[in-house]
């Protein structure tokens, strides 16, 4: 295989902002609509990569925690630019919908009483269709067989009745456990490459600081009783944990930020079903989380802290393991524990699904109704999301108004 020479072909790095902001205004569709925009964009028309290259960063972002396009595109931009390349790449990629949503956070935090019922009521609507949706793909990949279904159900049951975040986290790791033995997986002889993707010594480092922040961060917060540290904590943990898609993010978040005060289901459904409308990685869902806070910090410094914090590991973890790739993708082990934990995924989606998704959002045949026929319109037809999340706001606006 030829790799893209990396020494030529190169952009400014002001070139990287500018595309991946192009990007982040006009990516519509979620992550696998995303990474079809990035191949046409930077793959056919710029030749940044070749497509193997590509290919490759599109499986090493999925057996990674965190929102797999942004992770791709900050991986491009670290390959063409370095550090500042990658920063510049998820500046770009992120600004616009967390931009929009912060502002959608200040509008929902100040006029919230005047808003109607129905067209907030919508958005929680639409909120179902697009969780069960999720579900619905995700256990048609990750839940093939059996085996993958009970770990699914298992997990579910575990999150329902004991929702906290650090159940979330055992029940993902017990889930690895099991599937590095009950799982097989073939071997992978692809060729290497990933060679000169970064260096070995500042990728080790990345990857230390990634464990040393994760484990230290809630002794400190609860040391310090700091609140900034606090509200780090939650979303560095959460953007740790989130394996399978930008949807698991919602349960990890809602057992951090709903259950613990800081905002209420009804705020936390409503900016979901709007965050559904936004370009771009659903990750920015934390900006409008953190502006919305009841507590410091919150507003604009809120939404930046929240935002940096949920996205900070992919920056540890994506960089800190390009040069290592080839090799962790040989471990049989790891391999195996990845089935695990996406099907874990599954059923962490579906405790969420009735808890708080379905019991906030259907509160009549009505909103029953509305949700299985969005449900239909996402899955058989090509209807924009953002087209139908606006759709879903006005009907039930109309609807409460009148009845």
């Amino acid at each position: 295989m030829n790799n893209v020479d990396q020494s030529s072909n190169k952009p400014k790095i002001i070139e990287i902002f500018i595309v991946f902001l192009s990007l982040g205004l006009s990516s519509f569709g979620g992550p696998i609509a995303h990474l079809g925009f990035f191949n046409r964009e930077l793959v056919l028309k710029r030749k940044w990569l070749d497509s193997q290259l590509f290919s490759e960063l599109i499986a090493l972002c999925h057996f990674l925690p965190g929102p797999s396009s942004s992770q791709v595109g900050l991986s491009i931009g670290f390959i063409k630019g370095g550090f500042s390349g990658a920063l510049a790449a998820w500046v770009g990629f992120t600004t616009p919908s967390a931009v929009i949503l912060i502002i959608f956070g200040y509008i929902y935090s100040s006029y919230s009483n005047s808003i109607p019922f129905g067209l907030i009521h919508g958005l929680k609507i639409f909120a179902v269709a697009i969780v069960a949706h999720a579900i619905w793909t995700m256990a048609s990949v990750f839940c093939r067989n059996s085996k993958c279904v009970l770990i699914a159900i298992m997990v579910a049951l575990i999150v329902t009745l004991s929702p906290a975040p650090m159940f979330q986290f055992m029940a993902i790791i017990i889930s690895a456990i099991i599937g590095t033995f009950i799982f097989t997986t073939n071997e992978d002889n692809a060729e290497n490459s990933f060679a000169n993707l970064g260096k070995i010594s500042t990728a080790t480092i990345l990857l230390v600081s990634f464990f040393l922040i994760l484990f230290s961060l809630p002794i400190l917060a609860n040391f310090l009783s700091n609140p900034v540290l606090i509200v780090v904590d939650s979303f560095y943990r959460a953007g740790s944990f989130v394996f399978g898609g930008g949807h698991v993010v919602l349960p990890l978040l809602q057992g951090e930020v709903v259950a613990s005060g800081l905002v209420t289901n009804e705020a936390f459904l409503a900016g979901y079903g709007a965050a559904q409308a936004m370009p771009g990685p659903l990750f920015t869902f934390a900006a409008y989380l953190g502006t919305v806070s009841g507590s410091y910090p919150n507003g604009i410094l809120g939404g930046i802290i929240a935002l940096c914090a949920i996205f900070f590991p992919s920056f540890l973890l994506v960089i800190g393991v390009l040069p290592f790739w080839h090799k962790l993708r040989q471990i049989l082990l790891f391999r195996r524990a990845i089935i695990g934990i996406n099907a874990a995924v599954v059923g962490i989606l579906i405790a969420a699904f009735f808890s708080p998704v379905a019991t906030n959002g259907l509160l009549s045949v009505h909103d029953f109704i509305a949700a299985l026929a969005f449900f239909v319109l996402i899955h058989f037809f090509k209807i924009p999301i953002w087209t139908l999340v606006i759709i879903a706001s006005i009907e039930s606006w109309i609807f409460y108004a009148i009845f």
